[in-house]
């Protein structure tokens, strides 16, 4: 009994760390409709700036909080001031973008400057302990409760007894009117990013002093587990991100005691898919809340959409298929095909995101399906990757249609935190299947690539094979685009109720993309293996989500011949630069962030 009762106290302690982050991220979707994913890399920020605090000034506990706050804050007001406002007006997901482009820019800015090892941060509290029916709380546990609770009062005084608060409230409700009212909903903007910052920069520091250990890339799963919370308890409801955050923090708690810590996110992303596909408006929203606006809108426009001639694009297929007689290098050819294989993975997501108008923060799962795919194949039975691959393929279609085909019913910042969360679920699964994926150690002796018996395990080889399979499936979705078909995923994409209302089903239409997306990404991921020849849960993850979206959105959305393009010169151009390989996911946040605010039709336009 006094082990749960220590694991209980222990939930509520993470939840309330939890509740700090959401919070934030209520505030913030209530009065810019946004999923800020910078949160989490601002609350990693305000774990160092504490660290920095309490180890290399060796200020109190008291001053490194309120430093902690500051900063973060200020933070906060430079995020919605120089990388939000001026997408005011556009849009729905040209601000998300920018929130994923920022996160990409701060981590990488936080790794550069701490370095990517792990930091311990120093309690700076009285060592006592107080046991109560047979659970231990410490000094810490008080703390953290006490922050909570205040932070939760303080906030509903600000909100309910101050003019600045009502504002806040007023422009959650209804902005335009807010604003004709008098409201200055810029400086209402600023002060919730200010606030909400804050708080999740000094989760931040209580997480880090809780775990003992703080590190650059603890911000993305913070944002999820914020999100998660977020959800449960409804989009934009304060109250309800608290009660979110220690149901959460309860559900972690009382999952790592019966099945072990490596299953503690997997409880949370599974808690997310059941509330999305359930409850999707949280435990604390009503059922009847307009649905949201498709995320895609005027984004994409085909007004400046760049046609090259057909003899032009064949001589470009032509000069890519003699580059091996010219540049006979294997590192350039080894580079190239690469590039060829997240051209395939770019082809699958703006067939997806582009061309139906589902935003896929998840995609690099498919990847890792046919990567698993085709590797066991090989190892566990000896088939030759001529029969895997396409099975890889196959399976990937199958499988992700399937995990996928429950979030058709959502829209808007919806559809993207689901396929963000049935990532991570592939990859946990994969963590913690032991007997079919070998778990964390992975899957080693993947066979390189062949052809019925003929090796094609050259670096020329596997140019020409990966080259020909990215032209064939380019021909074969350009094919789509130019029928019926694609007039029906656009049709979908502006407006699917329209869709509906002509006699439309658009999830089976959804489920085609998502099958023959996936077809193209489980054989890319398949390629991957063999070209590897090693493979683990970590191979593809969420920032090869992210890539393949700065790739599409580089080239434009729903656009073929963009999407190829933008992969090569995202896996490309970097090789050119290897002197300055650390400053790589750098340079793709600002061109993400460069992207969405001038050119967000990409470089091709959109189709």
């Amino acid at each position: 009994m006094g082990a749960w009762l220590e694991y209980t106290i222990n939930g509520l302690i993470v939840g309330n760390i939890y509740a700090l982050l959401a919070v934030g991220l209520a505030l913030i979707f209530g009065v810019s409709h946004l999923i800020n994913f910078a949160h989490g890399s601002v609350y990693m920020i305000g774990a160092f700036v504490g660290w920095f605090c309490l180890t290399k000034l060796a200020l109190p506990l008291p001053v490194a909080f309120a430093a902690t706050i500051a900063a973060c804050a200020l933070l906060g007001v430079a995020i919605e001031r120089i990388g939000l406002r001026p997408l005011q007006g556009a849009a729905r997901i040209a601000p998300l973008l920018a929130t994923i482009g920022i996160s990409f820019v701060l981590d990488q800015l936080a790794q550069l400057v701490f370095g990517p090892d792990p930091r311990s941060v120093p309690a700076a509290l009285p060592n006592w302990t107080v046991v109560i029916g047979g659970a231990t709380i410490g000094s810490l546990d008080v703390l953290i409760a006490l922050i909570g609770g205040g932070a939760a009062c303080v906030l509903y005084a600000f909100l309910r007894y101050t003019r600045l608060g009502w504002a806040v409230r007023a422009t959650a409700q209804d902005r335009d009117a807010a604003q004709q009212m008098g409201v200055d909903v810029n400086a209402v903007n600023r002060t919730v990013f200010a606030i909400a910052c804050a708080l999740g920069g000094l989760s931040g520091l209580l997480v880090g002093m809780y775990y003992n250990s703080i590190d650059p890339s603890m911000g993305f799963q913070a944002t999820l587990k914020g999100v998660v919370a977020l959800l449960i308890g409804g989009l934009g409801n304060v109250p309800g991100a608290i009660a979110g955050s220690l149901l959460l923090g309860l559900v972690e708690s009382y999952g790592v005691a019966m099945f072990g810590t490596s299953y503690r996110d997997l409880f949370a992303f599974v808690l997310l898919l059941a509330f999305l596909v359930w409850r999707p408006n949280g435990l604390f929203s009503s059922n009847r809340r307009l649905p949201p606006e498709p995320l895609t809108g005027t984004f994409l426009s085909n007004r400046l959409t760049l046609k090259l001639p057909r003899p032009v694009l064949i001589v470009l297929v032509l000069a890519a298929f003699a580059l091996p007689f010219v540049a006979p290098s294997p590192y350039v050819l080894q580079t190239l095909t690469n590039g060829w294989i997240y051209g395939l993975l770019a082809l699958s997501l703006t067939l997806v995101a582009g061309t139906v108008g589902q935003i896929s923060l998840g995609h690099a799962a498919l990847l890792l399906i046919g990567a698993y795919a085709s590797g066991l194949l090989s190892v566990d039975l000896g088939w030759s990757p001529a029969v895997t691959i396409p099975l890889a393929g196959a399976i990937t279609a199958v499988l992700g249609t399937l995990l996928v085909y429950p979030s058709f019913r959502l829209r808007g910042h919806y559809v993207s935190i689901a396929t963000l969360g049935i990532g991570e679920i592939v990859g946990l699964v994969v963590l913690n299947w032991d007997g079919l994926t070998r778990g964390p150690i992975g899957v080693s002796g993947i066979p390189p690539l062949s052809l019925f018996g003929w090796a094609l395990d050259d670096a020329r080889s596997a140019y020409w094979l990966t080259l020909t399979i990215l032209v064939g499936f380019a021909l074969v979705q350009v094919r789509l685009l130019h029928s019926h078909l694609g007039r029906t995923w656009r049709a979908i994409r502006e407006d699917d109720v329209a869709a509906r209302a002509y006699g439309i089903r658009p999830n089976r239409y959804k489920a085609m993309a998502f099958a023959f997306g996936g077809l193209a990404a489980g054989v890319a991921g398949a390629i991957a293996a063999h070209q590897y020849s090693y493979i683990n849960y970590q191979t593809f993850d969420s920032q090869v989500s992210i890539l393949a979206l700065t790739m599409v959105i580089l080239g434009g959305l729903g656009n073929v011949l963009g999407a190829i393009a933008g992969a090569v010169a995202l896996i490309g151009l970097p090789e050119l630069f290897r002197f300055a390989a650390e400053y790589r996911m750098l340079v793709y946040g600002i061109v993400l962030l460069l992207l969405v605010r001038f050119r967000p039709q990409g470089l091709f336009g959109t189709v």
